[in-house]
C-alpha cells in the first residue's frame, strides 16, 4: 500500500492491478490536514485505502467506478449503541450493581436489521454495549456494520471497552445489593471494584472476573462513563482521569453537564456527546442551549457525537451532526465529530474515522452534503466491500 502511494507521489508509472479506483466529485478525507479533493480519487486494495488525492490516470485492471457528484466521506463511528443484538434484548443485567466480568459480545446479532440501517445511512463501525441500569455493566464489542457476514467476519474487537454509569439511571436500581442509589453510593461502588482491580494487578493474581477491568486500570482499554448534569460530568472526571488517569471518555454530558466545560478541557478528557444535544429546560436561562457548540468552544479535545440507539435512531446519527451544527457548532467540526473523532478519543483511528492510506476502506458516497437532511447515501464501501447501493437496491428506510 505503501509503496503505491510513494509511486503516486513521485509520479511514476504504475503496475496493472485488480483494485477499485473511486472518482468523486469531492473527497473529504477527515484526517489531520483537513484534506478536501474536489474533484477527487479513493484507490482501494485489499479492503484498505492505496491512495486518496487528486484525480490521477487510472492504469490497466483497475474498476473505475466514476462518481462526479458525489461526496464521499469515511464510515461514521458511534460509541454509543445498543442495536448490535437487533433490539433491546442485552440492555441490563440487574442482579449485581458492577459486572466487569461480563460482555456485550454474546448479544451480537451479525446484519441484523437495525445494523443494516445503521450501514444504510453511512453509519460503518459501532460499539455495541451494555446498558446503564448498574454502576458498571461490561464491555462492548466493536464491530463492523456489514450487511452479511459472520460474527467473526464483522466483529473487530471482541472486548472494544468498558461501559460505566456514574449518574442517573443506576439510582433508579442498581442491582439487589441496594447500592448506587446516590451519588456517593455510586462513588464508592465503583471505587471499591477498581481498587480491587488495581490490587489484584499489583499483587499478579489473576482474577477472571477483574481481567479486563485491571487493562482498564492500566490504560490498556478505554472506559465510555454514562454521567449527565454538571455535577455528574466534573466527578465522574475527577475520579476517572485525575485519580485513575484511564482512558477514559464522558458520555452523554447532557443536561447542564456542558458548565463544567473548562474543567473537563483543562483535564483533556473527550466527551461523546448525546443523545440530548440541547438544554433549555436544566439551565432555565431564557435560551435553548446549543450544549455540543458549548463543549467545542470551551476547547474540550476530540468533541464527538452519539445516538445512544435507539434512544435516537442508528439511521439519524448525521442528523446529530446537523442538529449540533444548527445549534451553534460548526457543520464541519461536527463531520469531525461523527468520523475522526471518535475513533481518536477510543484509539480505533488507526483503521477508521478517516480516508487515509492503510486504513479500513470504510468509504461513504453522498449525493451533496452530508449533514443536510435532504442528501442521501448512495453507496457504502466497508473493507473495501461495496455493502449497500441505492441503486441497486430500495431504500432500507
Amino acid at each position: 500500500m505503501v509503496a503505491l502511494s510513494l509511486m503516486l507521489s513521485l509520479g511514476l508509472a504504475l503496475p496493472c492491478g485488480d483494485g477499485l479506483v473511486i472518482h468523486c466529485g469531492k473527497v473529504m478525507s477527515m484526517d489531520d490536514s483537513d484534506s478536501i479533493h474536489a474533484p477527487g480519487m479513493i484507490w482501494v486494495e485489499d479492503g484498505e485505502l492505496s491512495y486518496v488525492g487528486a484525480v490521477r490516470e487510472v492504469p490497466e485492471g483497475w474498476e473505475l467506478r466514476t462518481e462526479d457528484e458525489m461526496w464521499a466521506m469515511p464510515g461514521m463511528v458511534d460509541l454509543h449503541t445498543h442495536i448490535h443484538s437487533g433490539g433491546w434484548g442485552d440492555t441490563n443485567d440487574m442482579v449485581h450493581s458492577v459486572n466487569p466480568e461480563l460482555r456485550a459480545q454474546a448479544a451480537l446479532r451479525p446484519a441484523n436489521r437495525l445494523g443494516k440501517l445503521a450501514c444504510a445511512a453511512g453509519v460503518t463501525c459501532l460499539l455495541g454495549i451494555p446498558g446503564s441500569g448498574t454502576n458498571m455493566s461490561g464491555f462492548g464489542v466493536l464491530y463492523k456494520t456489514k450487511t452479511s457476514g459472520s460474527f467473526e467476519e464483522v466483529v473487530w474487537k471482541r472486548v472494544g471497552g468498558l461501559k460505566v454509569a456514574q449518574d442517573s439511571n443506576p439510582a433508579r436500581r442498581a442491582g439487589t445489593e441496594g447500592w448506587g442509589n446516590c451519588r456517593a453510593s455510586m462513588g464508592w461502588t465503583l471505587e471499591d471494584v477498581a481498587d480491587k482491580a488495581l490490587a489484584s494487578r499489583r499483587e499478579g493474581r489473576r482474577d477472571p472476573a477483574l481481567e479486563n477491568l485491571e487493562k482498564v486500570m492500566a490504560g490498556e482499554l478505554p472506559v465510555l462513563i454514562h454521567t449527565a448534569g454538571s455535577e455528574g460530568v466534573v466527578n465522574t472526571a475527577r475520579m476517572w482521569s485525575r485519580k485513575y488517569n484511564t482512558h477514559c471518555v464522558i458520555s452523554h454530558g447532557s443536561f447542564d453537564g456542558w458548565k463544567v466545560a473548562s474543567v473537563i478541557a483543562e483535564w483533556g478528557v473527550p466527551v461523546n456527546h448525546g443523545p440530548r444535544t440541547m438544554d433549555w429546560f436544566s439551565s432555565r436561562n431564557g435560551r435553548i442551549n446549543g450544549s455540543g457548540a458549548e463543549y467545542v468552544a470551551a476547547g474540550v479535545p476530540l468533541f464527538s457525537l452519539n445516538t445512544d440507539s435507539s434512544v435516537i435512531p442508528q439511521e439519524e446519527f448525521f442528523l446529530q451532526g446537523s442538529m449540533t451544527a444548527r445549534l451553534g457548532g460548526s457543520p464541519y467540526q461536527m463531520l469531525r465529530a461523527l468520523t475522526i473523532h471518535p475513533a481518536k478519543a477510543f484509539g480505533l483511528d488507526d483503521r477508521v474515522g478517516s480516508l487515509e492510506v492503510g486504513k479500513d476502506a470504510d468509504i461513504v458516497l453522498y449525493d451533496g452534503d452530508p449533514l443536510d437532511p435532504r442528501t442521501r447515501v448512495m453507496r457504502v464501501w466497508i473493507e473495501g466491500e461495496l455493502q449497500y447501493d441505492r441503486d441497486e437496491t430500495r431504500a432500507f428506510f
